[in-house]
C-alpha cells in the first residue's frame, strides 16, 4: 500500500511539472518549460502527449533535429496520431528531408484524406523543392476542404514569390492578412514582394505596419534600411543601421552598410574604420575585405589588395558584381588563375553576364590563348553587342591571329559607338595598313617576272630623269 503511495505520488509530480511545462511555454519560457518536461519525462517515459509538447518546445527554439526525435518517440507510443505526424513532417521539410515529409504526407492522406493541414503544408516541401506544379496542386485541394485558410495563402504566396510572380504574391499575403491579421512577419512578407515589384510606396507602407507591431525585429529593420539605401534616402537609411546596433551591438551586417554608405560618402577613413569593425566581430563576413581590397589597390599597395581579395574569396562570396570585380582586380595585379576563378564562378551564377566573359577573354588573350579569347568575346557581344571595350579587344585579338576582316569589321562597330576615340583610330589605322601591304604583296606574287622587270626598268629610269634635273 505504501508502495502504490510512493508510485501515485511520483506520477502526480509528473503531471504538476507537466502543467507547469505548459504554463511556462505559453509564457514564451521555453527552456524553463523544458526542464519541467524533461522532469515530467523522467518518471513518466511513456507518456506520449509530454513527448510531443517537448518537441513543440523545441521546434520553438529551433532545434528541429531534436524535435524530430521526440516526436517519433511519440508516435511509437500513439500511432497514426495525424497531429504528431503532420508536426514531424513539417520538421522533416524544415531539416531538409524532403523525401520523408512527402511519405509521412501521403500516409496522413491515406488515413484522413480530409486532413487539410497534410495539403497546406505539403506546399511549403514542394515549394522548396522547386516543384511549384505540385505546390499549386496541393493548395487547391486545400481549398476544397478550407478555402478560408490563411496558411494556405500564405505558404502558395511564397511558392508564387520564388517564380518571380511578385503581384500574385501580394494578392495571396493581402488574404492572408485578411484572414489573419497577426499572422507572424506578413506585412513583412508583403513590403518584400512590392519591393520586388518595383512598388516603393505599397512596399514602405507595409514594412512601416510592420516595425509598429515588431518595432524590434532586427531582420526587418535591416531589410527596411536597404530598401531606403537603394531608393536613395540615405539618412534614414542610416538612422535604421544605427537603430539595430542600439538593439543589438554586434550585428555586422548593420557596421557593413555603415561602411558603404561611408563608402559612398569617399569618406575613407570612417569606411575603413567601419569594415575593420566588421571583420573583428566577423571575419567570414562576405563585403568588407573586398572594399578593404578597393582601398588598398586604390594607394597601390598590391600585396595588400592580394591579401584582401584572396580573404574575401574564402568567404564564397554570392553575388556575381562582386565576384566580376574581383575577377578584374585580381587581373590588374596579375593573378590570373584567380581571377579566372572568380570569374568562373560569376558565370555559373548568372550564365548572361556579358562582363564577366570579357574579363575571361582577357585572361585568355594575356595567356596567348587567342582562340578562347576571340570566344569569349563573342559570347560577351552575344549577349551585349553594345560592348565597346569587347569589340575593342577582340579586333586586337584577331589582329593578332591574323583575322584583318574580323579585326576590321570590329573597329568599325566600336568607332560608331565610342566616336572620336584616339585608340580605336589607332587601331584602325594599323589594320588598314597591314591590309594594304597585305593586298600590295599579294599582287606582287601574282605578277609575271617580265613585267616586274619592266616595273624595275621604269623605276630607274623616273630616278635617273629625277636625278638629272634635280
Amino acid at each position: 500500500m505504501v508502495f502504490k503511495d510512493m508510485a501515485f505520488g511520483s506520477y502526480d509530480k509528473a503531471e504538476r511539472k507537466a502543467r507547469k511545462a505548459f504554463e511556462l511555454y505559453e509564457d514564451g519560457k521555453i527552456s524553463q518549460a523544458l526542464l519541467e518536461l524533461e522532469d515530467a519525462l523522467e518518471i513518466n517515459p511513456s507518456n506520449g502527449s509530454w513527448h510531443f509538447n517537448k518537441a513543440l518546445a523545441l521546434d520553438a527554439i529551433d532545434q528541429f533535429d531534436d524535435a524530430i526525435g521526440e516526436y517519433e518517440i511519440a508516435l511509437q507510443l500513439n500511432p497514426d496520431d495525424l497531429e504528431i505526424l503532420n508536426s514531424l513532417a513539417v520538421d522533416y521539410t524544415r531539416t531538409g528531408q524532403y523525401d520523408l515529409a512527402i511519405d509521412t504526407f501521403e500516409h496522413i492522406q491515406k488515413l484522413d484524406p480530409k486532413f487539410e493541414p497534410c495539403y497546406c503544408n505539403r506546399i511549403i516541401t514542394y515549394t522548396e523543392m522547386g516543384q511549384h506544379d505540385l505546390a499549386e496542386q496541393l493548395f487547391y485541394l486545400a481549398q476544397q476542404i478550407n478555402p478560408d485558410c490563411a496558411l494556405c495563402y500564405y505558404n502558395i504566396g511564397n511558392s508564387l514569390f520564388a517564380r518571380g510572380q511578385y503581384k500574385k504574391a501580394v494578392r495571396c499575403w493581402l488574404r492572408t492578412a485578411e484572414l489573419e491579421p497577426s499572422h507572424p512577419q506578413i506585412n513583412y512578407r508583403i513590403a518584400q514582394a512590392y519591393w520586388s515589384a518595383g512598388e516603393s510606396g505599397h512596399s514602405r507602407e507595409h514594412f512601416l505596419a510592420e516595425l509598429r507591431v515588431n518595432p524590434g525585429n532586427v531582420e526587418v529593420i535591416l531589410d527596411f534600411g536597404l530598401f531606403l539605401l537603394e531608393g536613395g534616402d540615405i539618412e534614414s537609411a542610416k538612422e535604421k543601421f544605427n537603430r539595430i546596433l542600439e538593439l543589438k551591438p554586434d550585428f555586422v551586417p548593420a557596421l557593413f552598410y555603415l561602411g558603404e554608405i561611408a563608402f559612398n560618402k569617399s569618406d575613407v577613413e570612417r569606411a575603413e574604420q567601419l569594415f575593420n569593425q566588421a571583420l573583428e566581430k566577423d571575419n567570414a563576413l562576405p563585403g568588407p575585405c573586398y572594399r578593404l581590397a578597393q582601398y588598398a589597390l586604390m594607394r597601390g599597395n598590391k600585396k595588400e589588395g592580394r591579401a584582401y581579395l584572396v580573404s574575401e574569396l574564402q568567404a564564397s562570396p554570392e553575388d556575381v558584381d562582386t565576384l566580376v570585380s574581383m575577377g578584374s582586380m585580381f587581373l590588374t595585379i596579375g593573378e590570373l588563375d584567380y581571377a579566372t576563378h572568380c570569374l568562373l564562378r560569376a558565370v555559373d551564377i548568372d550564365c548572361a553576364n556579358a562582363d564577366a566573359y570579357y574579363y575571361l577573354g582577357l585572361v585568355s588573350a594575356i595567356k596567348g590563348r587567342f582562340e578562347n579569347a576571340a570566344e569569349f568575346f563573342a559570347h560577351t557581344l552575344d549577349i551585349r553587342s553594345e560592348h565597346v571595350f569587347a569589340l575593342r579587344d577582340s579586333a586586337f585579338v584577331y589582329l593578332a591571329m591574323g583575322r584583318l576582316a574580323d579585326a576590321a569589321e570590329r573597329i568599325k562597330k566600336a568607332r560608331v559607338l565610342a566616336g572620336d576615340d584616339s585608340q580605336l583610330r589607332a587601331l584602325d589605322r594599323r589594320v588598314r595598313l597591314i591590309q594594304i601591304t597585305e593586298r600590295i604583296a599579294d599582287f606582287l606574287w601574282c605578277l609575271r617576272p617580265r613585267f616586274i622587270s619592266y616595273l624595275v626598268s621604269r623605276i630607274s629610269y623616273l630616278v635617273s630623269r629625277f636625278t638629272h634635273h634635280g
